[in-house]
């Protein structure tokens, strides 16, 4: 039986608790620095708040130590990676390498998708250095993700399953540097990937103010089953920066397909975290932020009109509200506007709209809109009576007590009172009267009982709860100077599976023609990019000219 985890982004603290009441089964954090997004910083003590509320459902909590790290904070990062251990956070999404030759407390560490992990190589290395799971690349086909699995059996797969996708190889992007000053691989990445560029061909403009490097996003929710098939183990919703209410409908909709998935393959798949969420809402992953969604991230392609969020199509069926948001492309540009009177709005013909703001949803979203509950079994017996959680952990209380025989059937009475779990993080599966003997058992006390029983349970299951724990010896690991301190122009500023040649229907491969154009990318600022295009392996270069 295989575990397989959900893993949710956590801006906060609070929107983490929010994923796992959702459904996540593990959530990713960033503490105060040195995560790959600088503007969603966390302290010690707001994760270690998360962290608690996580292992009550053993859903586990990663922090993101996955930017470059100088040798001036190595110390730093030391000193943070000690606290992190001490609050019993499960392990550590790094990037650097160089992490290894510190003096590391015995917390399992992930290699970061910024470590370019592609291959069955690189991926065998980072087994062969202590790293029990590997994110993956963005951009492989299941077949290479099947082949990794095959060739590192023992080696956790994490794989992205939605959000937005970098239109560069990660943590192989420098443009934010190059140009800024603002390294993508130090979290602080300028998006120059959704900024407007003209297109120039043989040094003439071609086309003007296209987004032509901001990718349309990822959703794999169709396809849960075929990456489970294939070997992967964590899937990964993207989104460090998104609000709550993204992170609940696009928790909740992966938790809901992954159950079906499972339900499918009882034998082989079971969830890694314990409970059942309770949703007052249908899930849909339209409804929340993204820019229209990729048809392969091996050959994504682009929305090139707008990096913004276009939403759910507006259809006949749709239902439109007062303060609704809509949205339409109108001679290559975006239009928005909102919707003072939804019963009067009559749609231009011709014209595709698109909702991006929802105003009931976001009301219904704000609220409360899901439990999660462990089951349990109660069993009363003459002397004693047990809860017993799903995991098998058994909480018990001694009945001191002697009671006069009732003149009515008490069956009801006792069930209907130790049920009552309503505040707690348990719901009652079923409740055995295993006494011999029609007792009369005052009402309050079956409360007290039910009490008593609730809080050692869940001391229990802090108790018992399974953390990994893993040795490190220091290594030296030689690396080469970042393009931060070089910026060697030799370096390309992006490396790519994008291609715009293809995008544009300019594919050399597909038109087989002879003719090729120098192309190159411009912003308003002056800066220019010349594209370099290695059609045998479909993958796009730029270099800053």
């Amino acid at each position: 039986m295989h575990p397989i985890e959900l893993l949710a982004p956590a801006k906060t603290a609070d929107i983490g608790i929010e994923a796992i009441r959702h459904g996540a089964d593990a959530v990713y954090i960033g503490a105060h620095a040195y995560g790959a997004r600088a503007s969603a910083g966390n302290s010690v003590e707001d994760i270690e708040r998360l962290v608690e509320f996580a292992h009550l459902y053993k859903a586990k909590v990663y922090v993101t130590v996955n930017t470059l790290i100088f040798e001036d904070e190595m110390l730093e990062v030391e000193r943070l990676i000690w606290q992190l251990h001490d609050i019993e956070v499960d392990a550590l999404i790094v990037q650097d390498l160089r992490l290894l030759s510190l003096n590391l407390p015995p917390i399992p560490l992930h290699a970061s998708t910024q470590m370019d992990n592609r291959t069955v190589e690189k991926v065998q290395m980072l087994a062969g250095l202590g790293f029990p799971q590997v994110v993956l690349a963005r951009e492989l086909t299941l077949d290479e993700i099947a082949e990794i699995h095959e060739k590192c059996p023992d080696t956790k797969l994490e794989v992205f399953v939605h959000g937005a996708l970098c239109v560069s190889l990660s943590g192989r992007c420098n443009a934010s540097e190059a140009l800024f000053g603002r390294s993508a691989n130090r979290g602080e990445c300028a998006q120059v990937c959704r900024m407007a560029f003209d297109l120039l061909a043989d040094g003439k403009t071609v086309m003007k103010e296209k987004h032509l490097l901001s990718l349309k996003d990822n959703c794999q929710i169709d396809h849960l089953e075929a990456l489970l098939t294939a070997g992967a183990s964590s899937l990964k919703i993207e989104g460090r920066l998104k609000d709550a209410d993204y992170v609940k409908n696009v928790t909740a909709a992966y938790s809901e397909a992954l159950d079906r998935v499972i339900a499918k393959h009882p034998k082989e798949f079971c969830r890694a975290s314990s409970g059942h969420v309770h949703l007052k809402f249908k899930p849909d992953v339209r409804k929340s932020f993204n820019r229209g969604f990729v048809k392969t991230v091996n050959k994504p392609d682009a929305n090139i009109d707008t990096p913004k969020a276009m939403g759910e199509p507006v259809t006949k069926e749709t239902v439109l509200h007062n303060g609704d948001g809509l949205c339409y492309i109108d001679k290559g540009k975006l239009v928005g506007f909102r919707v003072n009177n939804a019963s009067s709005f009559r749609p231009q013909r011709g014209i595709q709209y698109y909702r991006n703001q929802d105003t009931e949803w976001d009301k219904m979203l704000s609220k409360p809109s899901a439990e999660r509950k462990i089951a349990v079994n109660i069993d009363v017996y003459e002397d004693h009576i047990t809860m017993t959680d799903e995991d098998g952990l058994t909480a018990s209380v001694d009945i001191e007590e002697k009671f006069e025989l009732a003149r009515t059937h008490q069956k009801e009475n006792i069930e209907r009172q130790l049920s009552k779990l309503g505040d707690t993080i348990f719901e009652a599966q079923q409740v055995n009267i295993l006494m011999t003997k029609n007792h009369f058992i005052p009402s309050s006390l079956l409360s007290q009982w039910r009490r008593t029983l609730s809080d050692a349970l869940t001391t229990e299951r802090r108790r018992f709860y399974p953390l990994e724990r893993q040795a490190h010896s220091p290594i030296s690991i030689e690396a080469e100077k970042p393009y931060e301190l070089t910026h060697d122009k030799a370096t390309p500023v992006m490396i790519s599976k994008y291609c715009i040649r293809r995008q544009l229907g300019m594919c050399l491969k597909e038109r087989n023609s002879p003719r090729k154009e120098t192309l190159s990318l411009k912003l308003a600022n002056g800066a220019s990019f010349l594209l370099d295009f290695d059609c045998k392996n479909c993958m796009m270069k730029l270099f800053l000219q």
